[in-house]
This record gives C-alpha cells, structure tokens and sequence, in this order.
C-alpha cells in the first residue's frame, strides 16, 4: 500500500469509507482507549449488563427452574450455535454451542480416531496454540494414535508419504502469532483423497474471516466465543460436524468419548444405557452455562446488527484494510528502531493481526498499554521440535488484533504513533516495564 503524505487524514478517510462495518457504539470502550486486543477477549457490548441481570433477576430470580422451557434454557447450545453457523458458512442445525475449546477440541479429535479405526496417525502444526497440541497428545495416548507435527506447507508431501496411515489432519485457521491464514480448503481438499478426515480450529478466524464449512467440505471444526465474538471471559466455545456425518447413526457414525445426559436422543426418558442424539446435539455433554450463553448471544446481537450492511465482506474488507494500514504506519514511523513484521502481507495470507517481532516485545507492550494502546505480547522463540525457524521469531512478538466491529482507523493511527515514541525515547526501558504478570 502506498502511504500517502497526510497519514492521519487517510486514516480519517477510511473511517468514513468503512463506515458501514462500524458498530463501536453497541460497545462499551473508554473514549480514549485504543483496544487492539479483540483476538485474545473481545469488548463488552453495552447490551450484555442488562441480559445478565435479566437472567439473573427474572428469569433465574423469579421464574427459577421454569426458565428451562418458559425462556428457553434448555435450547441454547443450537440456538445460539446456528446464529454462529451464519458466521462460519455452515446451514441451520450444524453448529452447537458447548463446553470449552480444550474439551470440544478433546471430543472431535476421539470421535475421528473412532471412525478411521484401521488409521494411527494423525497430523498437525508444531506451532498451533498449545491447548490444541497439549489436547491432541492426551487424546492421542488414549487412542493408541501418532501425532506427526508437521507444517501446514509440508501436509501434501507427508500425505503422499503415509496417507493411508492418517486419520485426522488438525490445523487452526490462523497461526495465533503471526497471524498467518493457512489454505485449509486446499489442505481439506488433499487429506480427503487420502481418505483422512479434517478438523478447523476457528478461534482467531470466526467473526473476521470469510469461513465457509459446508462449501470447503471439512468434517470438524471448534472455536471458542471470547475473542472476536465478543462473548466474555470463558465464554462457551462451539462445536461443527459436517452433516454427512452426524446424519448417521449406525455403527460407523460420528460419536464423541463425553456421553453425557443431555447429549442423549432422550434426556427425560432417563434411560440406563446412552443412545446419542441425532444430528449436531450429540456433541452436547453436560448442563449449558446459562449466564455466559446469555452474555454471548449479546456479541453475536452485533453481528446481527452489521448483516443488512454487508455482514462478514464487509467486517473482512474493513480488517484488511485496518491491518494494511497499521502496517504501512509502522513501517514508515518506526523504521530503524527494531521492528520486524513476521506477519504476512498479502490480505488473502493474513487473519485480522499484525505481529512484529523485537528483543524487547514484553516491555515495549507494557509501555504501550500504559499510554492507552492495549496490544499483547508473545514470546518468539520457537516451542517445540519442529517449530518453525524463523530469524524475526527470534524476538518477542508485539500482537495487534483488530476487531473490525470496533476498531477505528484513527486507532491505528494513534497506535503506530505511540509505538514509534515508546520506540524512539527509549521509554520501554524504564524498570516497571520490565515486571512479568502471570497473564501475558
């Protein structure tokens, strides 16, 4: 992108160029703060106080356990799964809402090694987020599987290799550091010829990338509702299974390990002995967390808000176009003062990130976020055998997510200009910067 004289204008000019993606009003955002942290928790939005106390008050207070059927409790997970189903490109009746993406993660990854019994190995990425590798290894000892780490550019090579060994191929849509979008329809499209089966992780794409499940044809996907959902610390995660498989129930069906009550075909009739329900709600396991449904049904209002204006094409063209532009401010404002990007500059290459490596990621955030610019910080260097080996991974990476229902483009501005004088005064050295919280 060329970057024109007048920068701050340009930034301005955007703002209104864009405007139809622009929900910052239904968000409740200090004036003055600049919040590039959507992809780790996303804002508040100003609806969610009052549907909790509802919950609480009325439904909860007053009408007690009458809420199950009156306010309809009991058909929260496919209720609020279907209006993420309109996010990720998957049909009514395929998407539920469930758990957290540790233990959804846990569920699909057993329920594929059941349906390739005869297969023992199982690929993914030496960098995806920890909670998928730690999941996959646990589950993997329990299933008698291998788990091969291998680099999302590599899986074709190592499918010709050994595909007929490999059950599952398990890749996120974007590398959480870097920000990298990976292929996954391409990477699907190869594991099936080897007859594998595909599993997405969708927690740094959902709500700001153009994902279509039931197009591109994968088997599983999971994905939490905290980041750029916007549904609240430790809200629910989600659950989709391709119908082709939930739509079976003999004995090569898809079934998931946790059998729990409400997953059963007939709850109330309190059978001994498990039959698993049909379609998606099979994925159910235990008693659905009211409270944090009801705060994350208030995020997915926002998106609601934004579909007459464009929905998810839109929310994705203004990303790019945030992400670019903060790049090309960097670039031009912090040159020479020890940035590196490490993520991709293509649009169609990149989630909704920038992520720029420097030896002292940690403190600069710090310094950052007390001037009112909250990024977050991860550290660079590789962390497991197989890791990438990337020289500008060396450095701890500064992380700016943008959430385009949110973020302005003068937010972007005001963020390269903080960082180039937190850079250039050398202002990140200051002793308090340096202190480590336990969350990072």
């Amino acid at each position: 992108m060329d970057v024109p004289d007048d920068l701050a204008r340009r930034a301005a000019d955007l703002d209104v160029e864009h405007a139809d993606a622009y929900r910052r009003e239904l968000f409740s955002l200090p004036g003055d703060l600049v919040y590039l942290d959507g992809n780790s928790l996303g804002a508040l939005p100003c609806a969610v106080p009052a549907a909790l106390a509802d919950v609480a008050e009325r439904q909860w207070g007053d009408r007690l356990i009458r809420s199950w059927n009156e306010s309809d409790w009991w058909g929260a997970p496919e209720r609020v799964g279907d209006r993420i189903g309109r996010l990720v490109g998957a049909a009514p009746g395929q998407v539920v809402v469930t758990d957290s993406t540790s233990v959804n993660l846990f569920k699909v990854f057993v329920a594929a090694a059941r349906m390739r019994p005869q297969r023992r190995v199982v690929l993914t990425d030496p960098d995806s987020f920890p909670t998928d590798l730690y999941v996959l290894d646990g589950a993997a000892r329990l299933a008698g599987l291998t788990v091969e780490r291998v680099r999302p550019a590599e899986v074709a090579t190592r499918l010709g290799q050994v595909g007929p060994d490999v059950a599952l191929v398990s890749y996120s849509s974007v590398d959480y550091r870097t920000g990298e979008l990976w292929d996954l329809p391409e990477l699907t499209r190869v594991a099936h010829e080897v007859g594998a089966l595909v599993c997405w992780d969708l927690c740094h794409s959902a709500g700001v990338v153009d994902v279509r499940l039931d197009d591109d044809g994968a088997d599983l996907a999971v994905g939490c509702g905290y980041k750029y959902l916007n549904g609240g610390p430790g809200a629910p995660a989600f659950v989709w299974a391709h119908p082709r498989h939930t739509a079976r129930m003999d004995r090569d069906a898809m079934r998931q390990p946790l059998s729990g009550w409400l997953g059963h075909a007939a709850p109330f009739e309190f059978a001994p002995s498990y039959r698993p329900a049909p379609g998606i709600a099979r994925f159910v396991c235990g008693t659905p967390p009211v409270l944090a449904m009801a705060a994350l049904e208030c995020g997915l209002d926002v998106f609601a808000a934004a579909e007459p204006l464009g929905g998810i094409a839109a929310l994705r063209a203004k990303s790019n176009a945030l992400v670019e532009l903060f790049i090309a401010l960097v670039e031009a404002r912090c040159a020479g003062l020890g940035l590196e990007l490490v993520t991709p500059r293509d649009p169609a290459n990149r989630g909704s990130q920038a992520s720029f490596a420097h030896v002292d990621g940690w403190r600069v955030m710090q310094a950052l976020i007390a001037r009112g610019v909250v990024g977050d910080f991860r550290a660079g260097e590789p962390r497991s055998e197989g890791a990438r080996r990337d020289p500008a991974l060396d450095g701890d990476l500064l992380r700016f997510g943008f959430t385009p229902l949110y973020t302005r483009f003068v937010d972007a501005w005001d963020a390269a200009e903080q960082l180039r004088d937190v850079l250039a005064s050398g202002a990140f050295r200051d002793e308090r910067y340096g202190r480590r919280a336990k969350v990072t």
